[in-house]
C-alpha cells in the first residue's frame, strides 16, 4: 500500500526536537513522533490517522542511553535482549515481542507508546468506510463505539504492548520532554483509561527515556504471555510479576492486553497479603487478579477465554519468581 505524503524531520538534539514541535504547534500543524516506526508507519499505510508531519527521534543521541538505571526510547528491542546492562525481566519480555526481524527496528519508546488496537480501527480506510466509522476514527460523524454500541464517550480499544507491565513491576518511571519543559511520571501513572487518549503525553511531548530505581537490580521477575502465534503476535493477555526474593511485601503484579491500559494490581496484592497474614497463596492470588480484569471483544481471542487464561498466566508468573515447578 502507498504511504500517504508527509514531511519527515530529523532533529539532532532534544532542544531542537522541542523547538520544532513548538513551531509546528504555533502553525496549527499536526504531527507524530516516530522511533522505530514498526507501528506508526504500517498504520500510515492503512490511512489510520496519518499526519502531515513526522518527527524522527533517530538522530538524538540522548535517546540511545542504555544502562542498568536508564533506557532510552530509541534502544531497539533486539539491543535490549542482548544487553548485559538490562534487567533480566526486561530482556525476557523484549524477546517475546513480535519477530526477531521486527525487534531489530522496534524500540522501547515505541512499545511503551503503542497505539491501542481494535477490530474496528486497525483496518484499511476502505474497509472502515464500508462498514461505517467507529468512535475512535469517526471522521467527524460522531459514530458510536462498535464494541460497546450506543455510546460515543469512551473508546475501549485495547493496549497490547509487552514492556509496560514489566516496567511497572520494576517501579520504573519515564522522563517526558516537550516545549514546556520536562517531567517525570511513574510508568503505572503514564497510561489513561481511554483508547483514544492512551497516555498522559500532551501535544508536543515525547517519551525520552525510562528510569529504574536502585532496588530494581534486587528484583526477580517473570513475564507470561498469551498470543495466537508464538513467533509473531501481539499479546492477547500478559502478566508480569516481580519481587525481592523472600520479601512478600515487595511483590508487584501487572497485566497487559486486557483493557485500554496496562494495569498494576497493588490493591489485589495488599488485600491478599492482609487476608493471608503476609503469605502468598498462588492459586488464590491468581483468582483475585483474574476477577480484576475486564477484557472486551475487540482482539483475536474472545474475552471470556482471555480472562480465564489470566489465572493460568498469573500462576506461572508467580511460580516463576518463586522458583517453583
Amino acid at each position: 500500500m502507498l504511504m500517504p505524503p508527509f514531511e519527515l524531520h530529523h532533529p539532532s538534539t532534544v532542544e531542537e526536537a522541542c523547538a520544532l514541535a513548538a513551531t509546528l504547534m504555533e502553525q496549527g500543524q499536526s504531527f507524530d513522533w516516530v522511533a522505530g516506526g514498526t507501528d506508526v508507519l504500517p498504520n500510515y499505510k492503512w490511512r489510520i490517522n496519518p499526519k502531515p508531519h513526522v518527527i524522527s527521534l533517530a538522530s538524538i543521541s540522548d535517546a540511545f542511553t542504555l544502562s542498568p538505571s536508564e533506557i532510552g526510547c530509541m534502544v531497539t528491542l533486539d539491543t535490549l535482549v542482548a544487553s548485559e546492562h538490562a534487567h533480566p525481566l526486561l530482556r525476557q519480555a523484549a524477546a517475546k515481542v513480535a519477530s526477531s526481524l521486527i525487534r531489530k527496528s522496534a524500540t522501547v519508546g515505541g512499545n511503551l507508546c503503542l497505539d491501542t488496537r481494535c477490530f474496528w480501527y486497525n483496518q484499511s480506510e476502505d474497509w472502515r468506510r464500508s462498514i461505517d466509522w467507529c468512535h475512535k476514527a469517526d471522521c467527524g460523524t460522531g459514530a458510536d463505539c462498535r464494541v460497546i454500541p450506543n455510546q460515543n464517550t469512551l473508546c475501549v480499544a485495547t493496549y497490547q504492548g509487552d514492556l509496560a507491565p514489566n516496567f511497572m513491576v520494576l517501579n520504573a518511571s519515564v522522563l517526558i520532554v516537550g516545549p514546556n519543559g520536562e517531567r517525570t511520571v511513574d510508568v503505572s501513572s503514564f497510561y489513561q483509561l481511554d483508547g483514544m487518549k492512551k497516555n498522559v503525553l500532551e501535544e508536543g511531548e515525547f517519551l525520552l527515556k525510562v528510569m529504574l530505581p536502585k532496588d530494581a537490580t534486587q528484583r526477580e521477575g517473570c513475564y507470561q504471555k498469551l498470543r495466537v502465534r508464538e513467533s509473531w503476535d501481539f499479546p492477547e493477555a500478559g502478566i508480569a510479576a516481580s519481587w525481592i526474593p523472600g520479601k512478600t511485601d515487595t511483590l508487584q503484579i501487572a497485566s497487559t492486553a486486557l483493557e485500554s491500559i496496562p494495569k498494576e494490581h497493588s490493591e489485589q496484592i495488599s488485600q491478599h497479603l492482609e487476608e493471608n497474614k503476609g503469605l502468598i497463596d498462588v492459586k488464590t492470588m491468581a483468582v483475585s487478579i483474574q476477577k480484576s480484569v475486564k477484557p472486551v471483544n475487540n482482539t483475536a481471542l474472545p474475552p471470556r477465554y482471555r480472562r480465564s487464561m489470566v489465572k493460568t498466566l498469573t500462576k506461572r508468573a508467580l511460580k516463576g519468581i518463586m522458583k517453583e515447578d
